[in-house]
């Protein structure tokens, strides 16, 4: 398993000493053993030192370190809860009796409040021409399902560009800024908070510096880390991966309020007059960063808090629904519901809860300032049963073939219990939320292919809208493909049924802004800056 790192800040993030994740007991020149013995025996995690004769002189002091910096009273307190937590919600009866679906006076729709967006889209961009919006992406996960070692935003999922995640959404966030400029006549800013994980911040640190931050300034990418957490087992023993180092992981999605508080990053979107913050996943190609019209909505509504999502495509799809439960906003997922609830429709035919969650939420930065200062605390770990790799009594290696242990985590929407207004805006999924998790793999969902296929559609239409049209070969027009055929378009470079190749799709990744500019012979805004697209 990978290490964690230790973390830097730019320039005038102001950062506090606390740790993202443990009250620090501090640390010795000279190891304190019987001390730390003492406090391993009183937290019953005595186990921890039990290979202590057998390493080198630096693996004792690498693992020293790691427990040293341990608070072993406030990780049982997190044990404790949350296994007491997951037992009584197994215990407990389905929560559909408790269920109210969104109310339609909290909720906006693309679709369905066409006359609406305009009045949104114009609000959300005079915010962001007035530097008061910002974006903050959760940038944790490794591309492990992917294949490969480093952070998923530096993924190339194989467009005709071969723009990574990262770059997308950095040139959508140049774009935006630009628009609002020439609407509103005045340079703005919108500032990037990025969330790595001790694994993947120095590479995605790295990444950014070599590409000169894909356009953006560098004051206003701000990186800050998440915490992390360690493995135990079922009776709440913290497991060892190696006899000198402590199975880590992160904290969850959820990590981010402690980290926001623990690294001053509340402090810093104060101070630049921040008003409202968009938070995203990085692995969702068509996230429309710091979208004006959800945040113009949310703004219209005097939300504190906002969720935007998609209408469920089945009752049985595995995704969580945004819904009131006694009352309380919150995500229900697909597990905790019978499959009679997932069935009800409501008067329109439409499923009563459709609202799936895509991790796509909108928070006023005094909200935040209540969440980091008050409502943190009383958040509850979520367990999840992991196989995890682990030395036995012996020392040796195991590599388990079925759960062994738990990780702590809390998710990131675990705060909409806190939030005074809440509002909700529904969106298409093919027009923003195509996530990418997996490799690509016959019949796979959620890889790379479908991610390529879907951002090339997404500009297909675009095209098309502005007037466009795309030619064979031979210079013959081809026919437009109808919105739900383009959904169903074979992966480009496959073999058809009779075993011919397939031609890719003639789509590139521009935007019809793009597209107009290449007609008129316009040439790039700033040198070695690509034309950013994504934002219409």
């Amino acid at each position: 398993m990978g290490r964690r790192t230790p973390t830097s800040y730019p320039p005038g993030l102001q950062v506090r000493k606390s740790p993202p994740v443990f009250t620090k007991q501090g640390t010795h020149s000279i190891m304190n053993v019987n001390d730390l013995k003492l406090r391993l025996s009183q937290a019953g995690q005595e186990h921890l030192l039990q290979f202590w004769d057998e390493l080198a002189e630096a693996q004792q002091a690498e693992l020293y370190a790691e427990l040293q910096a341990m608070n072993f009273e406030e990780l049982n307190i997190f044990f404790r809860k949350a296994t007491e937590g997951s037992g009584q919600c197994s215990q407990l009866e389905k929560v559909d009796a408790r269920m109210e679906p969104v109310p339609r006076e909290v909720l906006g729709s693309a679709t369905r409040d066409r006359d609406q967006l305009q009045a949104w889209e114009s609000e959300g961009l005079f915010q962001i021409s007035q530097s008061k919006v910002a974006v903050l992406l959760l940038a944790g996960g490794q591309g492990t399902r992917l294949g490969v070692a480093y952070p998923k935003g530096m993924y190339d999922v194989g467009l005709p560009s071969h723009k990574t995640l990262f770059q997308i959404q950095a040139e959508r966030i140049l774009k935006l800024q630009q628009l609002a400029e020439k609407r509103w006549g005045r340079p703005c800013t919108i500032p990037w908070y990025i969330m790595t994980s001790g694994r993947t911040m120095e590479a995605t640190k790295a990444f950014f510096a070599r590409h000169r931050y894909f356009g953006l300034s560098k004051e206003d990418v701000v990186f800050f880390q998440q915490g992390m957490l360690p493995a135990m087992s079922f009776g709440g023993k913290i497991i060892l991966e190696d006899k000198h180092r402590v199975s880590m992981a992160p904290d969850g999605n959820g990590g981010l309020y402690r980290a926001l508080a623990a690294q001053g990053v509340v402090e810093d979107m104060e101070r630049r007059g921040v008003r409202a913050v968009h938070v995203y996943c990085v692995d969702n190609i068509l996230v429309r960063v710091a979208d004006p019209r959800f945040i113009g909505f949310c703004l219209q509504k005097g939300a504190d808090c906002g969720a935007k999502v998609v209408e469920k495509t089945n009752p049985t799809e595995p995704v969580g629904v945004v819904c009131r439960v006694d009352g309380v906003y919150q995500v229900v997922e697909y597990s905790e519901i019978s499959l009679a609830t997932a069935q009800r429709r409501g008067p329109d035919g439409r499923l009563l809860f459709n609202a799936g969650n895509i991790a796509n939420h909108f928070f006023t930065v005094p909200f935040l300032r209540d969440v980091v200062s008050v409502h943190e605390p009383r958040l509850q770990h979520h367990v999840a049963q992991k196989k995890i790799p682990c030395v036995d009594s012996q020392g040796r290696l195991v590599k388990p073939d079925k759960p062994n242990g738990i990780k702590m985590e809390k998710f990131v929407f675990d705060i909409f219990q806190f939030a005074k207004r809440f509002a909700v805006y529904e969106v298409l999924r093919e027009d923003e939320f195509s996530p990418l998790k997996n490799a690509d793999s016959q019949d796979g969902k959620d890889t790379p292919t479908t991610a390529r296929q879907a951002l090339t559609s997404l500009h297909h239409r675009w095209v098309l809208n502005a007037g466009g049209h795309f030619v064979d070969e031979n210079g013959s027009r081809l026919p437009a493909i109808p919105r739900a055929a383009a959904r169903r378009q074979p992966e480009a470079g496959t073999a058809d049924p009779e075993g011919r190749p397939r031609r890719a799709d003639p789509v590139r990744d521009l935007s019809p802004r793009v597209l107009r500019r290449r007609r008129t012979g316009e040439s790039r805004g700033r040198q070695g800056v690509p034309r950013p697209s994504g934002h219409r």
